[in-house]
């Protein structure tokens, strides 16, 4: 397919960043990992239905070794400075004065590189394991295996790897440089987001964003161009950023069972939307579909704290990554923890829909 107009791949997506070594070859290496596990130096990162202890909302909190709570154990990978660092599954320990309890969902735009990789990888692993307790072919209960990142059925010996559903968030625009945005049904009016969905067996990506945005809004698109990816295990996706143009003359059709409604909005007034959300730092590859944070703004719409892919294309004419979209994103990171207190005393319930 031809690139669409402006397309520039993205960069500095918050759950696509890390700095620690994951060290694939030692995940068999039973002693190196029994040494590591030995070694004072060792970190240990305790998560819990996607929540970890995070101090002051910027680090996270880690545990010793020998004070790591039983659990299944996973390891993360080390840091340049020998550091090693696992993952344990299992209730967190009290949190008391800055520290708290904290999703990813919330928290992840935050963190260090460091910290946002090891949570996000630890999150996907122990949400796998969670879930994914007993062999699928005869029942019996699985033993992890390779240090976290797989498990074996003791009875006939078959290996099981953890599952990534792929997902595709796209931005539609048409010739009017307008973008495409809906409501789903389940949400409150004025907030929108541009369309996401599932991939489906037997469709590539850019398959599924013209299958998507054809069952949802009756828009036929073209010139599908992929943007960038990051992990979204909630529980366990992988987000992948497109951006789609519509030709012009169609008629928008919505099913008023998913979606209920969808509109074309002027970028201008989608972009001020955007730049003004009183949400956390957004955390998904464009955040709409995905993200429980409001906009508040009085005038039509409200966009559920959106970027990177949405605020990089509306900051330019030519939809192009700038660095004045990465100053708004800069500029969402300096008051996220302004917007988090905000948002604990108004809080709602996270929306899974999608």
């Amino acid at each position: 397919m031809t690139p669409a107009s402006g397309c520039a791949p993205l960069d500095h997506l918050a759950l696509a960043r890390g700095t620690v070594d994951r060290v694939t070859k030692r995940r068999r290496d039973q002693d190196w990992i029994d040494a590591a596990w030995k070694d004072p130096r060792t970190r240990v990162l305790v998560v819990h239905d996607g929540h970890a202890l995070v101090r002051s909302d910027e680090e996270l909190v880690f545990v010793a070794p020998q004070e790591a709570p039983a659990g299944i154990r996973f390891l993360l990978g080390e840091d340049t400075d020998s550091t090693v660092y696992f993952g344990v599954s299992a209730p967190l320990g009290p949190a008391a004065g800055s520290i708290r309890a904290t999703s990813l969902r919330e928290v992840g735009a935050l963190l260090s590189d460091r910290d946002a990789g090891l949570l996000t990888h630890a999150v996907a692993l122990a949400n796998w394991h969670d879930t994914h307790v007993c062999c699928p072919l005869d029942g019996t209960p699985t033993v992890p295996d390779a240090a976290g990142h797989s498990t074996m059925c003791p009875k006939d010996g078959s290996e099981h790897f953890p599952r990534t559903d792929p997902a595709v968030i796209m931005l539609v625009t048409d010739p009017e440089d307008r973008c495409l945005l809906a409501r789903n049904a389940a949400w409150p009016g004025r907030r929108v987001s541009i369309l996401a969905g599932f991939v489906e067996p037997g469709e590539s990506a850019e398959q599924a964003v013209i299958r998507e945005v054809a069952e949802e809004t009756g828009i036929v698109v073209t010139n599908v161009c992929y943007l960038g990816s990051q992990p979204w295990p909630m529980p366990r996706s992988l987000m992948l950023g497109f951006r789609a143009e519509a030709p012009a003359g169609q008629v928008i059709a919505v099913d008023h069972e998913e979606l209920a409604e969808a509109r074309w909005e002027p970028r201008r007034p989608a972009r001020r939307a955007a730049g003004r959300r009183a949400g956390p730092a957004p955390v998904g590859v464009d955040r709409p579909a995905h993200h429980r944070g409001l906009v508040r703004r009085p005038p039509a719409v409200h966009l559920d704290a959106t970027t990177p892919v949405l605020n990089m294309a509306l900051a330019t004419p030519s939809g192009v990554a700038s660095s004045s979209a990465r100053r708004v994103t800069a500029a969402g990171r300096r008051g996220s923890r302004r917007c988090c207190r905000w948002r604990r005393r108004r809080s709602r319930p996270a929306d899974r829909s999608r």
